[in-house]
């Protein structure tokens, strides 16, 4: 969350724990198409995390109980998008995800954030569908990626709720998520994969922005999903997979880096 600047200072992180219905222990083999999950090894990911923006960054962390009947639930980027004092609360492809918004609309509320919301599939955004992970807001504009999970109905609303702000589609290309092949690095980079389709997802931003961004690309692709933060002590950080995860990827220097080991 941050104040009303467009890419102001962050104050606090709300993230939710990993259930144990998330996935399946490594080693259960693959069925019905579903690839297993170390489940052990997610949650010390997502301790590594939680620790890095506690301690290193500085924010005021909010825990979200993880909760057995939500397995997806600890994507809660994907349920809210915020911007200054407002929290568009999203509507997720997955019917099962739908009830992931309901504790993340109480923190918003409890942080005294305007709270708009995408509804039910009635009305206005009817037949809307978005997700936090297809939006990308780099301090100037929003981009939106059209993507399995994100319609363009979606990016409508998106655009309806932040209106200060220019808000661009784009396909998601090479990739599930937009926020999978790209991310911010600094208030005016962008860190995106070396693969063609991110190549191609890249040239269509660059058609419709009116602003100059730095491009950093890297060897693989798990790199690119970077979460860029302006700290509240005045200092800037780029949380990271760790260096053995991407070994080839370009080391960032503009920012105060911090290595955390990350899930997708």
């Amino acid at each position: 969350m941050a104040n009303m600047c467009p890419y102001g200072r962050f104050t606090h992180a709300v993230v939710r724990g990993i259930p144990e219905t998330f996935g399946k222990p490594a080693g259960d083999g693959r069925e019905n198409g579903e690839i297993s999950v170390d489940l052990a090894k997610a949650q010390r990911q997502f301790g590594c995390l939680t620790g890095a923006l506690r301690q290193k960054v500085g924010l005021q962390l909010i825990e979200i109980p993880p909760d057995p009947e939500l397995p997806e639930s600890w994507r809660i980027e994907d349920v809210a998008v915020i911007q200054g004092d407002t929290a568009l609360i999203t509507r997720p492809f997955k019917q099962q995800r739908r009830c992931e918004v309901e504790a993340v609309r109480r923190v918003m509320s409890e942080l005294n954030l305007t709270v708009v919301e995408m509804g039910t599939e009635e009305g206005d955004s009817a037949g809307a569908t978005l997700e936090g992970s297809d939006v990308l807001f780099t301090g100037r504009e929003f981009f939106v990626g059209i993507s399995s999970h994100t319609n363009r109905r979606g990016a409508e609303v998106l655009a309806d709720t932040f209106r200060d702000f220019a808000v661009s589609t784009v396909p998601v290309c090479g990739g599930a998520r937009l926020k999978n092949i790209c991310s911010m690095g600094g208030p005016d980079t962008i860190i995106i994969s070396n693969s063609d389709g991110a190549k191609k997802t890249l040239r269509m931003m660059e058609q419709l922005t009116d602003h100059h961004y730095e491009i950093l690309t890297v060897p693989e692709e798990s790199a690119a999903n970077c979460i860029y933060i302006k700290g509240p002590s005045k200092r800037d950080f780029l949380l990271h997979r760790p260096t053995e995860e991407c070994p080839d990827s370009i080391s960032v220097s503009a920012a105060t880096i911090t290595p955390s080991s990350l899930s997708r």
